[in-house]
């Protein structure tokens, strides 16, 4: 019981909510994006670019952000990005037109854009070495659950009090996560009123918030760049599941609101058993042979190969259920790429976790500006739903191809420390 309800598993179930609501202020546009560019009479490609809108500021404060959770810590950090993200959301239903609608999405990507790195700070300290895969993957999990339950509740929201007020009610619900979190964490796990001794025992050192620090920028940016790019490879069909996947459904098949809104709950539910699946697996495999690379690439191959192959299949039917099965497929499969990608830069630089996952984000992020965009052109030139889909098999086979040039079981060798790192718990095999 008390094992259960530790201090970990404590800090780690305030992440995963964060996950789940950042994602869920995220995406809940592309529910609302029939609504949206009915009453502001856009089009598709407008509505790409109001769907880009949060990448640019997400993409720049990626790396920025993280450097900043590393320097002061997650507790302000996350503090700040969530009243920030949260009025953003606000803010988002008191938009009056495209140019207004653009600014707030710019200011959620500004709110959102620390957080997942700096919450990879938090689980550098919180984490033992042997559980990363695990709560990488499970804290995208709760991402990916958000992604579901999105569409469903935001039309739930829109069919009974409008697009306006959703937006409204779900800024709210940001704002009692901040609070508790402010409450709640704390930097230095030693310093946690409810932390055992045996909790402390299996933690790396941590990192004191305030702590000088000189980051080698041009070293950690090179030895992360292959991580970087595999990534973008995913972001790529990320973003495009994430933005348009309920007007896919609503306009390919013209389904209304509520039932377009519960296929595209389908897929990304199946993203959620994705990424608890494939963090289990990779630490699993660590735990069995000790070889860090083995554990994280062989994981990251198999979701970019299965998730190819899936969204092959869109191509070769127009049966509903059978496209909306391929599409939680190639979901399903893509997910299984997070938990043992977001475990690379804690594997690989556990000093400076917060900045490497921000440098590695950045090629997530960067697709969120491409991504969204590509597609609405393409279907407002072509009128073709799946013509979009070629660039992802595409990206995924080269994401499979690129994920060999990563190598986690390197540990970054700072040019001013002597590395320390996961090698003095588990094994970093080849």
């Amino acid at each position: 019981m008390s094992k259960r309800f530790s201090a970990t598993n404590g800090v780690l179930g305030l992440l995963c909510l964060m996950y789940f609501i950042t994602y869920l202020d995220r995406v809940n546009i592309a529910t609302a994006g029939a609504e949206i560019m009915r009453d502001f009479g856009m089009s598709k490609t407008d509505f790409g670019l109001i769907l880009s809108a949060f990448a640019y500021p997400y993409a720049i404060f990626q790396v920025i952000g993280g450097s900043v959770g590393d320097k002061f810590g997650a507790r302000r950090t996350l503090l700040a990005c969530g009243v920030i993200w949260a009025s953003a959301t606000i803010l988002t239903g008191m938009v009056g037109g495209l140019v207004s609608l653009f600014l707030a999405r710019v200011l959620l990507g500004f709110g959102e854009g620390a957080t997942f790195p700096t919450a990879t700070r938090a689980m550098q300290n919180w984490t033992a070495p042997g559980r990363r895969g695990f709560a990488q993957g499970i804290t995208h999990a709760f991402a990916r659950l958000g992604n579901a339950v999105a569409p469903p509740i935001v039309a739930f929201l829109i069919y009974h009090f409008g697009w306006r007020t959703s937006f409204v009610i779900l800024g709210a619900v940001s704002f009692v996560w901040v609070a508790i979190w402010w409450l709640y964490f704390r930097d230095d796990p030693s310093e946690h009123p409810a932390i055992t001794e045996a909790e402390l025992a299996t933690l790396p050192p941590p990192r004191q918030v305030g702590a000088k620090q000189s980051v080698p920028w041009g070293a950690l940016t090179r030895r992360m760049l292959p991580v970087t790019v595999t990534y973008f490879c995913y972001g790529w069909t990320l973003w495009l599941f994430l933005g348009w996947l309920p007007s896919f459904f609503k306009e390919n098949y013209s389904l209304d609101l509520k039932n377009s809104a519960l296929f595209a709950s389908g897929v990304f539910f199946a993203g959620v058993v994705g990424d608890t699946v494939g963090g289990l697996l990779s630490d699993s495999i660590l735990h069995r042979t000790g070889k860090v690379k083995l554990a994280r690439l062989s994981v990251i191959v198999i979701g970019f190969l299965g998730a190819a192959a899936s969204l092959a299949g869109v191509f070769m039917t127009r049966d509903l259920t059978l496209v909306a099965l391929l599409l939680s497929s190639g979901f399903f499969f893509a997910e299984l790429v997070i938990g043992p990608i977001w475990s690379v830069p804690m594997d690989i630089a556990p000093k400076y976790a917060g900045t490497a996952s921000g440098l590695m984000n950045t090629g997530s992020a960067v697709a969120a500006i491409v991504s969204p965009i590509v597609f609405g052109v393409i279907v407002d030139v072509t009128g073709s739903w799946t013509l979009p889909f070629v660039g992802s098999i595409g990206l995924c086979l080269l994401g499979a191809a690129l994920a060999f040039t990563m190598h986690p079981e390197r540990e970054f060798v700072d040019p001013v420390t002597p590395p320390v790192g996961p090698a003095a718990t588990v094994p970093a095999g080849e």
